[in-house]
């Protein structure tokens, strides 16, 4: 005679379900068809789509929350929408990374020349092309030997850092390096203009002499007003969010191949930006170009 294991299974355990499903008014039947079930389709496709989002959550870094990730699946092909990738996130304990505020570390000099102002906060994807618009700033990693400064420049059309330098000190040097490392680069072909911040660095005569020579025109924004350079204030939220405030640095040298390696291969080759359409800055010049 054959024996439901499941009824076997409660006989030796000592339970009651006859007594259980009384209690709670079901069937006996119906208990045991629930505990024998094949799993439904939406529950079959929910274990595939729950696979996929730990994989593209794993190859961010574990930076990626629900838009970004619903952006990548759409991109490889699959049909789901973003609240079903939050509520499978959730499932799985994953969540992204979260932006915070940047402290300011660059002094502005009083006795700079006037400049104006060639953005006014307009940080659109430009439709004038690539290499119209560059914008930067400093911003510091905190190391076991002190502190390392890194100085950015940034294309405005495409998000990508086109140019950056980083030194154990705040000198003009560290920005001119930056500067000229972008211009190595993209060997522009027309002028470009230049936006970041009032700080002495930026405001230099050495800065400025350099600018003059490359063909750049400097742009400003206000003294205190973070929104007047907002996008590479983003960039070193995004930075320090996904990487430099994630962990202890024991050297300056460790820290600089860790920006190395996120600014050249991941940031401007894979890292998927919102106002790009979730596309790369590698993928967007690409299209550009196309």
């Amino acid at each position: 005679m054959n024996v439901d294991p499941f009824i076997e299974a409660e006989k030796q355990n000592g339970h009651n379900v006859k007594r259980a499903c009384e209690l709670l008014e079901v069937s006996r039947t119906a208990f045991y068809a629930r505990r024998a079930a094949v799993p439904g389709p939406r529950a079959v496709r929910d274990g595939e789509l729950s696979e996929r989002i730990g994989g593209v959550h794993r190859e961010s870094r574990g930076t990626y929350g629900a838009p970004r990730i619903h952006a990548a699946l759409r991109e490889e092909g699959e049909r789901c929408g973003r609240r079903r990738v939050a509520r499978l996130m959730r499932g799985l304990g994953l969540q992204g990374r979260h932006r915070r505020r940047r402290q300011i570390t660059t002094i502005p000099d009083p006795a700079a020349a006037g400049r104006p102002d060639l953005i006014g906060r307009t940080f659109e994807p430009d439709p004038g092309g690539l290499d119209t618009r560059w914008c930067g700033d400093i911003t510091y990693v905190r190391t076991d030997e002190g502190w390392l400064y890194l100085a950015t420049v940034i294309d405005i059309a495409s998000r990508r850092v086109v140019g950056w330098a980083t030194a154990d000190h705040l000198r003009t040097k560290l920005v001119t390096d930056a500067l000229r490392q972008a211009w190595r680069n993209r060997r522009p072909t027309q002028p470009v203009i230049f936006h970041s911040d009032r700080g002495c660095q930026y405001t230099s005569a050495a800065y400025a002499r350099l600018a003059e020579r490359l063909d750049v025109r400097l742009s400003v924004g206000r003294t205190g007003q973070c929104w007047d350079n907002a996008l590479a204030e983003s960039f070193f939220a995004t930075i320090k969010g996904e990487l430099l405030d994630e962990r202890r640095w024991p050297t300056r040298a460790a820290a600089r191949s860790a920006i190395f390696e996120f600014i050249e291969s991941w940031y401007n080759l894979h890292r998927l930006h919102s106002s790009l359409g979730y596309v790369s800055p590698a993928a967007y010049e690409e299209a550009r170009a196309a």
